[in-house]
């Protein structure tokens, strides 16, 4: 089978010192890093989204497609198949062992629910083959709850309670569909979930809507019997002026309310976590924190734009924290890191994709050998250790069992504690840091 992509042999690693583009120079799959290979740790993923579905627009452009692709134009459910003829291809030639799609990525929508599902079925049906022949594995799938008209007020949170139904609807199709595809996760994308005024919004009514909608959806996982993990993706602004999903913390604050904590972690992207106004360290470690560490959607932003550009990520450095915080949650579990990302509109041709996925995944992989040497030298968990050995003395356990004002204060008076401040040395754990980049 030929497709656009059959120009380009297999991807392979060949090593740092490697000057072919289409090699792989860090991303050793099989190597192992403590303990296990490379690509446990990382369950690399391309999304079909982006790849096979954009077509190079933006919201300025007028005419055609940027991107010419066979599966842009013809019979829609012929396109469709096409379009997932090429998509393997490209997985099997980047050796990706996952991948990841929305329900409208893979098939055309119907004038009605009924019929938008039976070509998702005629698709899914053939993808579960190609998935069987290939051994690519499915990350995570989810419903597009955003980009009809209906959903342009929300999905579980629109004012139309038959909105609510019809989302409800399409995520159970979607949700048994993953089910029957062994995917590792079901993830929930609100997009739209969101206010654009309060004006015309009751904004703890809907609230109350998403929280019914999601502790429907987790019903119905224990009802058909999916071992996956449902993930909820935070993002803190575009296309709504403010989401409900806005970041690990008030995604966790969401869950707490409703009794889902124990149900439901997170995907974070690290392009939202910066529109959020955090680091993507920041979003790691707080979700980590919670216990609510799910997957990663890895891509970048543009410090110089406001807005979700998805671009791939290419700076090994920046990543090194968020690694370390992984790597003491003892990695991602079920989860994996999706390249949730796309290449500029004036990368047109079909083997830019591909140069993109290949230095994304070196990137990734590079972040992540230095973050383990760093981690195997125990230098920083030393020092951090140091800064809080206090709290393993006789007053940091006293006061950890449950101390009461009453109790610590006659403690500070009877010893006579007069604290005095301690040098954080931000600066020489910032050069040891550098040491393992």
């Amino acid at each position: 089978m030929n497709t656009v992509y059959s120009i380009v042999d297999s991807i392979r690693y060949e090593g740092p010192q490697s000057s072919n583009r289409l090699a792989y120079r860090w991303y050793d799959a099989q190597r192992v890093v403590l303990g296990k290979p490379l690509v446990e740790w990382l369950r690399p993923a391309a999304c079909y989204w982006h790849n096979f579905c954009w077509a190079g627009q933006d919201p300025f452009a007028l005419g055609g497609n940027l991107f010419e692709r066979p599966w842009f134009s013809g019979e829609p459910l012929a396109a469709a198949q096409m379009k997932l003829d090429a998509a393997f291809d490209f997985f099997q030639r980047l050796n990706m062992p996952f991948w990841c799609f929305h329900d409208r990525d893979v098939a055309p929508e119907g004038t009605t629910l009924r019929e938008s599902n039976a070509y998702l079925d005629a698709v899914l049906e053939r993808a579960a083959l190609k998935m069987q022949d290939s051994g690519v594995q499915l990350l995570w799938g989810t419903a597009n709850l955003f980009s009809h008209g209906r959903y342009m007020g929300g999905a579980a949170t629109n004012p139309d309670p038959e909105v609510f139904a019809y989302a409800a609807a399409q995520v159970k199709h979607v949700l048994e569909w993953t089910q029957r595809l062994n995917g590792a996760n079901y993830v929930l994308w609100g997009g739209r979930e969101g206010y654009e005024t309060l004006l015309n919004t009751r904004l703890a009514a809907e609230l109350d809507h998403y929280g019914r909608f999601l502790a429907a959806v987790v019903e119905h996982k224990h009802k058909i019997g999916f071992k996956g993990t449902l993930l909820i993706e935070p993002k803190p602004q575009e296309p709504t002026k403010h989401q409900y999903d806005y970041d690990s913390a008030t995604v966790y604050g969401f869950l707490k309310r409703y009794g889902l904590e124990g149900e439901v972690k997170v995907n974070l992207e690290v392009n939202h976590a910066t529109l959020a106004g955090h680091s993507f360290e920041h979003e790691v470690a707080t979700a980590a924190a919670l216990g609510i560490l799910g997957s990663i959607d890895a891509n970048r932003g543009d410090e110089q734009l406001g807005w979700d550009t998805d671009q791939f990520p290419n700076n090994h450095v920046a990543l090194v924290p968020a690694m370390l915080e992984i790597i003491r949650y003892g990695g991602l579990g079920a989860g994996g890191m999706n390249f949730d990302a796309k290449v500029r509109r004036q990368s047109i041709e079909p083997t830019d994709q591909l140069e993109g996925h290949i230095g994304g995944l070196d990137t990734l992989a590079r972040a992540f050998l230095c973050a383990a040497a760093l981690h195997e030298s125990g230098e920083l968990d030393r020092a951090v250790d140091e800064r809080y050995s206090g709290w393993s003395g006789e007053l940091g356990r006293h006061i950890e069992a449950g101390a009461s004002l009453d109790d610590l204060a006659s403690r500070v008076h009877q010893l006579g504690l007069s604290p005095q401040p301690r040098s954080g040395r931000q600066e020489r754990l910032e050069n040891l840091v550098n040491r393992y980049i």
